[in-house]
């Protein structure tokens, strides 16, 4: 009975890990997040626990960089919204509002 129960269990962590969410953000200049420097193009986001990864959609190559994950208790957001400011023609984010949630990504520098 328990070796059902942890393969239910199982079967449901990796059901859950394949729903994963991401969101689709297209970056239009040089950006940093975190430590991290990203070409512009196209990036799928994922959150993995408290790391977001950039997967560039063109060629594949994924960069991680730790976050604070923020549930705002406000109501769900619309879209996808980065916030960034500018640094010496680069830009910087600095959180990351999540589209069809209340969760914000924060990046720390």
């Amino acid at each position: 009975m328990k070796k059902l129960a942890l393969v239910g269990v199982l079967a449901l962590s990796c059901l859950s890990i394949a729903s994963a969410k991401s969101y689709e953000l297209t970056l239009a200049g040089p950006t940093k997040a975190g430590n991290v420097q990203l070409k512009p193009g196209q990036y799928r986001l994922k959150i993995d626990g408290s790391n977001a990864v950039f997967t560039d959609v063109e060629n594949q190559k994924s960069f991680t960089v730790p976050v604070k994950l923020e549930n705002t208790g406000k109501k769900k957001f619309d879209q996808t919204r980065v916030d960034a400011t500018k640094d010496n023609g680069t830009d910087v984010i600095q959180d990351i509002e999540l589209g069809g949630s209340n969760t914000k990504v924060e990046f720390s520098y």
